[in-house]
């Protein structure tokens, strides 16, 4: 089997590359350099590089102007609702302290390099990108709509808090591959092994309770909302190319 997928994938590399030197190798250097990194990494090199110039924004202008700043950045359900609707997008790239971009970039760096792998580097980009908005959607609608009481609050979180992180893309990449390769075995919290379909359930659940439980600020709507997005492509793919992923499900995870 690991042949089968070697010499599959080196045909496929093969005819791009034939079809590249067939159109007379008019990559153009920028094109060239980009194809040296996996959109996986230019989406962490992203989000790093956010990180580091908001905070160094927010060095330099002061503690005061801290909110300001992440009014224009950071996703709030009463904000979007009031027209700052680019925040849907900002806000994947952008997270509230170091520890929060260093979870979200060690588990995107595992999930996205293999599902790149998977499925290629357009599908990639544009599951990742589409997800992280609809994730965004789940927090504000619910959020505004259903968050002003107390237990609302808990539960769907406040229309007045802001969401930043790209948690909700990645949780659809996890929902993917619980549909692609659901007996993948996975570290939950980089220590505990579980399948992949398993894996998702229980973190889901961990992560609502300590909101409901505890009052912590989680962005569990725009989990669920990514997850549905990752599940729902899962099974697209899984009617539209069954034996292909069929084979990939057996080769990962038995």
């Amino acid at each position: 089997m690991d042949k089968w997928f070697e010499n599959k994938f080196e045909k496929r590399n093969l005819r791009k590359y034939t079809r590249q030197r067939l159109k007379g190798g008019k990559t153009d250097s920028f094109g060239r350099f980009s194809r040296k990194f996996s959109v996986t990494a230019w989406i962490i090199i992203v989000n790093v590089v956010v990180f580091i110039l908001v905070f160094l924004l927010m060095r330099i202008l002061g503690e005061g102007r801290v909110e300001e700043i992440f009014s224009w950045i950071a996703l709030q359900p009463n904000a979007f609702f009031s027209g700052v609707v680019w925040t849907l997008l900002t806000s994947m790239f952008m997270h509230g302290n170091f520890t929060h971009l260093f979870v979200n970039m060690i588990s995107l760096f595992f999930l996205g390099s293999f599902i790149e792998r998977l499925i290629g580097r357009k599908r990639f980009f544009w599951l990742y990108i589409l997800s992280g908005l609809v994730a965004g959607l789940f927090f504000v609608f619910l959020a505004y709509f259903f968050g002003a009481s107390g237990i609302g609050e808990r539960i769907f979180g406040s229309p007045e808090i802001f969401a930043v992180g790209a948690s909700g893309a990645i949780f659809a990449l996890a929902g993917l591959l619980a549909v692609l390769t659901p007996n993948l075995r996975v570290y939950v919290f980089f220590i505990i092994p579980m399948r992949m379909w398993i894996a998702i359930i229980f973190l889901l659940g961990v992560l609502w309770m300590a909101s409901i439980g505890v009052g912590l600020p989680i962005g569990n709507t725009a989990h669920f909302g990514g997850l549905l997005v990752g599940l729902s492509y899962g099974i697209y793919l899984k009617k539209k190319y069954r034996r292909k992923t069929k084979m990939i499900a057996k080769y990962f995870g038995g």
